[in-house]
């Protein structure tokens, strides 16, 4: 059996719950009748819980799920900072919330009202999208569902009805839609996003206009969940100054909570004083920001993956990991990175290099800038196209 785990500990404990697994499992599944998702498919449970990006990337499926399923219920479980991303959104009923202590260490007095609560409901069909162990035995696995469906390259494939087969290296959004594939979803063409409300974009104006926000501008953000992705305050200070410069086109400065003192810290070493917004709007704010803007320019975060659902083109500085699985997804983009051999077992907690985040401390000015001409120049092609078929 073939593990998607980075982590050597992580793998070696997981191997050894799959080998008592299978022994305890593998008997009673043998008098289990199989069958497959059918059309009476009535109440759905996706669960992607952790990390915001990877529940953006998720989206996908969505779309091909309510159109196998039309008369189903969709229901999304997912982390409480993460709900944000997927309301309003057209093919989701519900939005169940729960942070597992897994991945949030303070929740653990939570888990089991949040199993008592969850336990109420029946599903048909539970899709499992990260493929973890984890969420397989702590919350797949006390559900009343008959079809369990997921992937078993994280461990646990014991607990499924039906295992995704693994296919090989690919972007994680094409994992994600290999699960519905699996189940004979048609998927034709690729939607997701950030459905914002007309009220919404309404605030997102009147946001604009209270901090001298003027198209067209280019949105920035420093930030990053891992300290490890994040490329270094005195390099985006150089790199912010040297594009209105260059381009005649503003900054932005993005960021969410806990990010105003990296923004702050970014602006006091630069000429030119970019706007900074950055602590200062909700998620979906900053997805409206995002929305409106020419260029977006990032390490490799969350709000990568929102602006490459939303059509932004984007500039990604990525070190730790290979970008090949998380690399934006579907927009003009390009991604600055340096080959180093480490990065493909790099699990991004700590670094492993002989000098300290060398991947990051590669890429200089210049390659960013670099990225940021040939995007432009993919942007002013396609704009061209567009207008010799007019």
């Amino acid at each position: 059996m073939y593990y998607k785990i980075i982590n050597k500990k992580k793998k070696i404990l997981t191997i050894i719950a799959d080998i008592l697994g299978y022994a305890i499992w593998s008997p009673i599944n043998l008098f289990k009748k199989r069958s497959f998702p059918d059309a009476n498919i009535r109440e759905i449970l996706v669960i992607r819980t952790a990390y915001m990006g990877d529940v953006m990337m998720t989206v996908p499926i969505l779309k091909p799920l309510k159109e196998k399923y039309p008369y189903a219920r969709l229901s999304f479980l997912t982390s409480t900072k993460a709900k944000e991303i997927l309301e309003n959104n057209p093919y989701i009923d519900d939005i169940l919330t729960y942070d597992p202590f897994w991945f949030y260490p303070a929740k653990k007095m939570e888990y089991l009202e949040f199993i008592k609560r969850i336990r109420k409901k029946t599903f048909d069909l539970v899709i499992e999208a990260r493929g973890d162990i984890r969420d397989l035995l702590f919350i797949v696995f006390p559900l009343k569902s008959k079809f369990k469906i997921g992937f078993n390259f994280g461990g646990g494939g014991f607990v499924l009805s039906h295992s995704v087969p693994y296919t090989g290296i690919k972007h994680k959004i094409e994992y994600h839609l290999d699960i519905v594939k699996c189940l004979g979803c048609k998927v034709e063409d690729i939607e997701w996003g950030i459905y914002l409300t007309s009220d919404e974009k309404k605030r997102i104006k009147e946001i604009m206009n209270e901090h001298g926000i003027k198209q067209p501008f280019i949105s920035v953000h420093p930030g990053a969940r891992h300290p490890l992705r994040r490329w270094f305050p005195e390099r985006y200070a150089q790199l912010y100054d040297i594009i209105p410069e260059k381009y005649n086109i503003p900054i932005v400065i993005l960021g969410g909570k806990g990010e105003e003192e990296l923004a702050n810290n970014i602006r006091t070493q630069m000429h030119h004083k970019p706007i900074s917004v950055a602590g200062k709007l909700t998620l979906r704010e900053l997805s409206g920001i995002l929305s409106e803007s020419l260029l977006f320019i990032c390490n490799n975060s969350g709000p990568m993956h929102i602006a490459a659902s939303m059509k932004i083109p984007t500039v990604v500085i990525h070190g730790p990991s290979k970008s090949y699985w998380d690399a934006p997804y579907g927009n003009i983009h390009r991604v600055v990175e340096k080959d180093f051999q480490c990065r493909g077992g790099c699990d991004e907690d700590v670094c492993n290099h002989l000098n300290f985040k060398e991947c990051m401390d590669a890429i200089q000015v210049d390659d960013v800038l670099t990225a940021v001409r040939e995007v432009f120049e993919e942007i002013y092609k396609r704009a061209a196209r567009h207008e010799i078929q007019n």
